[in-house]
């Protein structure tokens, strides 16, 4: 028994390290000890604290007295997820039980849990209603383009006094390549802009979106997709200290065939259970660039005003048309004419 100890215990750090070397969004998960359980099942309280500033010193009274205020945002655990997998006892016999879970749980962090707390993350983020966000078109963009958002980004951050410690530019690998080759092809131009985040985080466009749909694994639809109401993001500004990411709840165990009634086989369940929240206070922290698309301006073929030959065309076309039309009416006028005539003679 002590074995089977031993092996749950290394198998669950081995799950835990496949994660956090995964997951692209794990460096903003938060400091636990800021945070404690709140009267729900489904609520944590976090700290939100602030305190007065200065006054004058006097010699003969000495000190103004100041404040701390001290409060608690209340925030909901808003992801719970989980799935089992079987594995057949003669199939475990012929790999070896440690063998085969750890690739399969490996395999379970690498291709499913992570991309997926990672696109969860961004869109609760992104998705934000207060969050400030702009629609910029980048899908012919070049390198120049990419740095003057990014310097307006970081100006606006800057001048509300948005540290840059924890600062975190997480960007799509597409527009993070054009700006590593624009610098190595231009070492004399300025890329500066990009000194003011203290980490840069390449995020694969397929976990980048500003909403997502998790589903629920009926109909054998698992893992999560783009929303239909969702759209991609180029990249994402985020100060740490703003998000609210931690799990309370990542059980996993193992079941050997002696504990299953119904199967001769070993079980794994696996579940996660945390939250993605902002804090109210600290918004100006973070900024998303929404992907967006630029509309075609329709286009009509009448001449410019200032072009003297078209001009002159397009008059004689419309004093021809005016010419044609006089002789059409003439001709008509002439035939009444003869046809009242013949009337007449009768």
């Amino acid at each position: 028994m002590a074995n089977s100890i031993a092996f749950k215990k290394n198998y669950a750090g081995i799950l835990d390290k496949v994660y956090q070397r995964e997951s692209t969004s794990a460096c903003l998960n938060s400091d636990k000890t800021m945070v404690r359980a709140g009267r729900g099942a489904r609520e944590i309280m976090v700290p939100r604290i602030s305190v007065t500033g200065l006054g004058n010193y006097e010699r003969n009274v000495g000190y103004k007295t100041g404040a701390i205020n001290y409060e608690w945002e209340t925030k909901t655990f808003n992801y719970d997820r989980g799935i089992r997998l079987f594995a057949d006892a003669m199939d475990i016999e012929e790999t070896g039980i440690e063998d085969a879970f750890v690739q399969a749980g490996g395999e379970l962090q690498r291709v499913q849990v992570a991309p997926e707390a990672d696109a969860f993350t961004f869109a609760q983020i992104a998705g934000h209603k207060d969050v400030a966000s702009t629609t910029t078109d980048f899908s012919e963009a070049e390198a120049g383009d990419v740095l003057a958002v990014l310097r307006s980004v970081t100006n606006e951050m800057d001048e509300l006094q948005v540290s840059t410690g924890s600062r975190f530019l997480f960007i799509t690998p597409t527009l993070k390549g054009i700006l590593d080759d624009f610098s190595l092809a231009n070492p004399a131009r300025s890329n500066k802009v990009l000194t003011r985040f203290s980490r840069i985080v390449e995020v694969p466009q397929v976990r980048f979106y500003t909403k997502i749909d998790l589903l629920n694994g009926d109909d054998d639809k698992f893992g999560y997709t783009k929303a239909a109401d969702g759209a991609d993001l180029n990249f994402l500004v985020v100060e740490k200290s703003a998000v609210v990411k931690f799990d309370k709840h990542v059980p996993s165990r193992i079941f050997s065939p002696d504990e299953l009634e119904s199967l001769d086989s070993y079980m794994l369940k696996y579940r996660k259970y945390g939250i993605v929240e902002l804090m109210d206070a600290k918004l100006d922290g973070i900024h998303a660039s929404i992907a967006g698309t630029t509309a075609a301006t329709p286009t009509t073929q009448s001449a410019p005003a200032n072009d003297p030959v078209q001009t002159q065309a397009a008059a004689q076309q419309t004093a021809d048309a005016s010419t044609a039309k006089t002789d059409a009416a003439k001709a008509e006028a002439s035939k009444a004419t003869a046809a009242k005539t013949n009337e007449t003679s009768k």
